[in-house]
């Protein structure tokens, strides 16, 4: 009988032995009814834009802002109510308020989610499966996030935004977002369309989103708080710094929701959970030090909890058969075909919903954490192997992130 959390199997001498997880039974993302990037489209399509559909069903409003808070999961939100009682009060329905969670697509992680949420596509479709993946057309990393080295950004993501087809389709759109990420290339290909209006503090971005809800009779705002997830990559989400910024956060979503016009919707929602993940060889796997993790291993994409493994001409299945003996009870080890097909990156009923143009930016092996464990990389990416809470595979904790709905 094999443990389906440890992975472990027992031997007939009574001792247990580590037995790969089935990568087709990963809790892949609720494409297509239930995840990031069906938000936007069942928003837009409530308004009147057409050629966009959702399995999701909202109830149309004339005036729809999105409020998303960078790290903030559902799980985490709901193990700390005392620190968010306003937010904590929209997980449940209740007076003009109704919450429940929402999948964030894989990896979760910020470049993909957002990429999502704009787009309204799966990663397979927008084509940023990752924090780092592989460009087929240098042989080169690509950091998504930071965008380095330089690609240009409309032949990674070739799809119009919603908010450019909103507002094409006369909706009064734009984005409220810190100054910094104005002309980002991410910013440029996900969340463009409409007008850019950068506000440094908080309580400035609130203010002002509410105050473009009401400029038009139909209004599509979204807006962006990023400091959850930061102290939560320093200090680890059990830490005083990072409940300290969810107590921040809440105030603000209750400043805006207190500021909204008639007939508007509030959506609060996020891109992606954490984990803190303990500092020992057990937890943190190192790649750089690990010469059977990096036996036929050429390039080594993604990030600690979501592994894009590039494998040198030929390896590509003996990379397969280690990671999967050696981490493979730990975390859902897949060739890309198997991703693909298991619904990883898209629907599985759409042939997992993977872009030919998509298709080579994925690993040759995707490894996706699902005990606490990571695979880091001590020399190659310090920065990152040094952050308390991580996330970007598929457990609740990361996945999982809130839908909470105010409406006038």
């Amino acid at each position: 009988m094999a443990d389906s959390v440890t992975g472990a199997a027992a031997t007939g001498a009574g001792r247990f032995e580590p037995v790969p997880l089935d990568p087709y039974a990963a809790p892949v993302p609720r494409y297509g009814t239930g995840s990031l990037a069906d938000l936007l489209p069942a928003v837009a399509a409530g308004m009147g834009v057409d050629g966009l559909t959702s399995g999701m069903e909202l109830r149309p409003a004339d005036r729809v802002c999105v409020f998303l808070v960078d790290g903030l999961g559902w799980e985490l939100l709901r193990a700390h109510p005392e620190y968010a009682p306003f937010l904590s009060s929209l997980t449940e329905t209740s007076g003009n308020g109704t919450g429940t969670p929402l999948t964030a697509g894989f990896p979760s992680t910020t470049a993909t989610s957002l990429a999502s949420v704009g787009t309204g596509l799966p990663p397979g479709a927008h084509g940023l499966p990752g924090y780092t993946v592989l460009d087929p057309d240098t042989g080169a990393l690509m950091n998504q996030l930071r965008w380095q080295p330089w690609t240009d950004p409309y032949r990674w993501q070739p799809y119009p935004t919603v908010f450019q087809l909103a507002d094409a389709a006369g909706v009064h759109t734009c984005q409220v977002s810190a100054p910094t990420f104005e002309q980002t290339p991410l910013t440029r290909i996900a969340l463009s369309g409409g007008t850019f209006h950068g506000r440094l503090s908080g309580e400035e971005r609130m203010d002002l989103a509410a105050e473009q809800l009401a400029a038009g009779d139909r209004s599509l705002v979204y807006t962006y708080y990023s400091e959850v997830d930061g102290k939560g990559h320093r200090f680890g989400v059990d830490s005083d710094e990072w409940r300290g910024q969810l107590a921040y956060v809440d105030g603000l979503a209750r400043r805006l929701a207190e500021q909204l016009p008639p007939r508007s919707a509030l959506y609060i929602t996020a891109d992606h959970g954490m984990i803190d993940i303990p500092f020992d060889e057990e937890s943190r796997i190192d790649f750089d030090e690990d010469w059977e993790l990096r036996a036929g291993v050429a390039l080594l994409g993604g990030e600690g909890r979501a592994r894009h493994l590039y494998a040198v001409p030929g390896a590509a299945a003996d990379v397969l058969a280690v990671w999967r003996e050696v981490v493979g009870d730990r975390m859902w080890v897949a060739s890309r075909e198997e991703a693909v097909a298991a619904g990883w990156f898209g629907r599985p009923e759409d042939g997992g919903g993977v872009d030919e143009r998509v298709r080579g930016r994925i690993g040759d092996v995707v490894a996706a954490a699902a005990a606490d464990v990571a695979v880091v990389a001590s020399r190659t990416e310090p920065k990152e192997s040094a952050m308390v809470g991580l996330h970007g595979s598929m457990t609740p904790v990361e996945q999982l992130v809130p839908l909470l709905e105010v409406r006038t």
